[in-house]
């Protein structure tokens, strides 16, 4: 399942600041999802890249090479909507579903 949510995850923490993929994996680990592997989330941030949805740079380290940022483009922006909204679509109904609501 984290599969599927790792790209909205990963838009929304790159809404609130640019930020760069070790970091992104801390900060999702200090969430709540410690067993995320950077092995899931730098292919997941290759593809969102790739989709247009981040543009990057590079900003220069204290320690070792530089570091690629990563930052929302407005069709990141646009993606993050949706996803947000489906995403809020798919919990109500779950939250209705598992409480014994009728729809």
């Amino acid at each position: 399942m984290l599969k599927g949510l790792l790209a909205l995850l990963l838009l929304s923490l790159l809404a609130e600041h640019d930020d760069y993929g070790y970091s992104l994996v801390e900060r999702l680990r200090a969430g709540g999802l410690t067993d995320v592997a950077e092995g899931t989330v730098y292919p997941a941030l290759a593809r969102l890249e790739r989709g247009g949805f981040f543009t990057t740079h590079l900003v220069p380290s204290d320690r070792g090479p530089a570091r690629k940022y990563y930052q929302l483009s407005a069709t990141g922006r646009a993606e993050l909507d949706v996803r947000r909204a489906a995403w809020n679509t798919l919990t109500n109904v779950i939250d209705r579903l598992t409480n014994g609501e009728q729809t």
